[in-house]
């Protein structure tokens, strides 16, 4: 398995950007679908955005397409999370994870961080 830390999280006024950091241990780590998730207080945990080992293919939630952006450091070992424009409702908790092949669901990913908060001010 491979260790994740997450870093990057804060406090922020709607409309402004935040760029998360996952770092992670292990020298399989190019060899992993990364994803991140985020769960705000009093909901369940949801995808946010994925992309398989390479980079090649990525997804997006409806709800972060077109500010959000996923990317990947193969050589740093960090996967990122560049997020704009960023809204009230994007106020939770992130959390990246690594698995086996692309996927959208939790079930997939067996290797997650502690999280990290993101709160977005109005």
């Amino acid at each position: 398995q491979v260790q994740l830390v997450e870093s990057g999280g804060g406090l922020v006024q709607a409309g402004g950007s935040l760029r998360l950091s996952c770092a992670a241990s292990g020298r399989t780590f190019s060899s992993y679908a990364m994803v991140w998730f985020r769960q705000a207080p009093g909901k369940e945990r949801e995808f946010v955005a994925t992309f398989n080992s390479i980079g090649t293919t990525t997804y997006y939630a409806d709800s972060v397409k077109g500010r959000f952006t996923i990317s990947r450091d193969n050589a740093k070992n960090t996967v990122y999370l560049q997020m704009n424009s960023l809204k009230p409702e994007d106020t939770a908790v992130y959390y990246c994870a690594a698995g086996h092949a692309l996927s959208t669901r939790q079930a997939d990913f067996g290797s997650w961080g502690q999280g990290t908060q993101v709160t977005v001010s109005s």
